[in-house]
């Protein structure tokens, strides 16, 4: 009787350490998720684009409701010219909302198209403390074009989608949706809302991340439901839409094994399907010429040298951040900052929007 009691209580406390554990690595998950994903991103003023910046282009402000009724900012981008489809633009993660796009919206509503914009929730002028976790950005796309079908304020025209990054998994992800999509343009984009956790949690802690990325799906499907499981692979087989996939090899960001290849494998012989691969465009810049970025960046090295004081250091922080803004006011170029567009690219992209939005 002894032995089958101290055998119990031995199971029992095997039961509330391996509970405790699974809590545990359950709470660290959440946290590091949360400390990553549920911030507020604001754009860096000193770097935004502004719609005076581009000659010709207008834009309205409009304000929707997403899942949680928090309001979204978007705004309708156009120019005196004939439009003839409307392009939803989905942006990334970490910069802010969608400011850094407008020179994409610029170049679109110049080439026969109306274009809708929006925050999404956690960023610039849209609400929530925070962004909550990537599947918020399919869910506000959906939303957005929910919006724009349902509410009166647009023109009855055929929608396409542009992405980066987060947005290059929204677009594709919310074909399950939106179906009716007629084309979509992703870059740099991943499959699956728990690829970038996972990338770069590999960077961090090597296989280490595999213990706790099954917590960070769990948490995403009770916070999110079908939204966290739903990958972009599904939204293509939900749709007719044409798709072009652009990334790049050098991705450090979004490794291209976490979207283009996966795609390519399946689809490299489907016809509405197109692929463009670069081999050193990066993350950020997959979609612009580099010379001007490249230009600045070394000129910006050469003022870091400069400074008399340690700008890494916790107490020069405030200073730092005023002398950086002060340099990249008096220092930018805003013509060539707001126009370094890949020109071709963005013409392969008109005409795959010409040849679809029909």
């Amino acid at each position: 009787m002894k032995k089958a009691k101290k055998r119990k209580i031995f199971i029992i406390a095997l039961c509330i350490i391996a509970v405790l554990i699974i809590a545990g690595d359950w709470a660290l998950s959440v946290m590091i998720y949360d400390e990553n994903f549920n911030r507020r991103f604001e754009s860096y003023e000193p770097l935004m684009l502004y719609v005076d910046d581009f000659e010709g282009l207008q834009r309205t402000q409009y304000e929707f409701s997403s899942d949680k009724g928090q309001t979204l900012t978007g705004y309708m981008y156009h120019s005196e010219e004939n439009q003839h489809g409307i392009i939803v633009i989905a942006h990334g993660l970490g910069g802010g909302g969608h400011n850094s796009y407008m020179d994409c919206a610029n170049y679109f509503a110049h080439h026969g198209y109306y274009v809708f914009a929006y925050d999404a929730t956690g960023n610039d002028e849209s609400g929530g403390d925070g962004v909550g976790g990537l599947p918020q950005g399919v869910i506000d796309l959906d939303y957005a074009l929910s919006f724009v079908e349902e509410s009166g304020n647009f023109p009855d025209l055929p929608i396409g989608l542009f992405g980066h990054s987060w947005g290059g998994y929204s677009v594709c992800s919310v074909l399950t949706y939106h179906p009716e999509v007629s084309a979509v343009v992703a870059c740099s984009g991943f499959n699956s809302s728990s690829d970038m956790f996972e990338a770069e949690g590999k960077k961090q802690a090597g296989d280490g991340i595999y213990m706790i990325l099954p917590f960070v799906k769990l948490h995403e499907r009770i916070k999110y439901g079908s939204y966290a499981s739903n990958t972009a692979m599904d939204g293509f087989a939900a749709t007719g839409a044409s798709v072009m996939i652009v990334h790049s090899s050098d991705d450090n960001m979004v490794p291209i094994e976490y979207g283009y290849d996966i795609y390519y494998e399946k689809y490299k012989d489907d016809a509405r399907f197109r692929f463009i691969r670069f081999e050193d465009k990066g993350h950020n810049y997959v979609y612009n010429n580099m010379t001007y970025v490249n230009a600045w960046n070394a000129a910006f090295d050469k003022w870091l040298e400069t400074l008399d004081y340690n700008y890494n250091a916790a107490e020069n922080k405030e200073r730092f951040e005023a002398d950086k803004a002060d340099y990249i006011h008096s220092h930018l170029d805003r013509d060539k900052w707001c126009n370094m567009l890949n020109t071709e690219l963005f013409e392969n992209f008109v005409r795959f929007y010409d040849e679809n939005l029909k």
